[in-house]
């Protein structure tokens, strides 16, 4: 349904639509797609058909992902491509559901839901103190589009102080929201500054275990973990050792390393652990509002 949006009156009178298909046939053939100009990328685009694509449509000069990350297309063959196609992707689409989910987890720990839990389970009527989150920091790795709307609602909303890691710390002079700003190889820092450590980062070479052991237990025991980017950017084995010792407070974690997460995780058994199936971006018109970000 939400392809409907290419038909729509915003689209531009001189263009044409091919698709839409999860196969050559579908999407033409491959005389059809000689022509092409563009690709949407949306979900069940395999790297395989996109990769067919790319060898049938020799004047394709743009490539556009419906979604945030892009590590799963073929981007070794994007980049080898003649015709050069440039690569984007639904930057901002999923901001701000991120930042709400990200801030919910925050609260969860806050307020000790699963003490919560735990005491509604076992008739238990128990009262104890909370903690705030005004005052408390919000550490943010991966400072983009995503992490910089967390920062927005953790400091504009809760009253939270807020520091950042960043590749290019200068970028960030006049920004407003980073209380602190780290640059690359500080992430250690960031997180022993943080009371809440959100994993906003894409998947890179770089990023691949970026949230690491050292990284986990500079933390420490009073630290939650955000992990909303993408799951290897976690150091997943050295997570549940913390969580389980005690060396940290809690992780509410969308993202892993598999996905789906396997019933054999030790996360599963963790009751200091919020899960949620890579589904706190899906909202009931995601789809709908990244095809129309793509037309616009």
């Amino acid at each position: 349904p939400e392809l409907a949006s290419l038909s729509s009156d915003s689209w531009p009178a001189a263009a044409s639509v091919l698709g839409p298909g999860l196969s050559l046939e579908a999407l033409g053939g491959a005389e059809a797609l000689a022509g092409a100009d563009a690709c949407l990328c949306c979900g069940g685009t395999s790297p395989a058909l996109l990769a067919a694509v790319l060898a049938a449509a020799p004047r394709l000069r743009w490539v556009h992902c419906a979604f945030a990350g892009v590590s799963h297309l073929p981007l070794a063959a994007i980049a080898a491509h003649p015709a050069a196609p440039a690569l984007t992707n639904a930057k901002g689409v999923f901001s701000r559901s991120l930042a709400e989910y990200a801030l919910m987890a925050c609260k969860h720990f806050a307020m000790d839901v699963p003490r919560l839990v735990r005491n509604k389970r076992q008739r238990r009527y128990e009262r104890f103190c909370v903690e705030e989150l005004a005052g408390k920091t919000l550490g943010v790795v991966g400072y983009g589009d995503i992490g910089r709307a967390c920062a927005r609602l953790a400091k504009e909303g809760f009253g939270m102080r807020v520091a950042a890691l960043r590749r290019r710390p200068e970028l960030s002079g006049g920004d407003g929201l980073p209380d602190k700003v780290y640059g690359p190889g500080e992430v250690e820092a960031l997180a022993r500054d943080s009371d809440y450590l959100v994993c906003a980062t894409p998947l890179t070479e770089a990023t691949v275990g970026v949230v690491s052991r050292a990284v986990l237990e500079a933390l420490g025991p009073g630290g939650v973990l955000v992990s909303l980017g993408r799951g290897p950017c976690v150091d997943e084995a050295a997570l549940c050792e913390l969580l389980a010792s005690g060396g940290l407070k809690g992780a509410a974690m969308d993202v892993f390393q598999v996905e789906p997460l396997p019933e054999s995780s030790p996360l599963w058994d963790l009751d200091n652990v919020l899960l949620s199936p890579h589904n706190a971006d899906m909202t009931a018109t995601f789809q709908h509002e990244s095809v129309a970000f793509f037309v616009e």
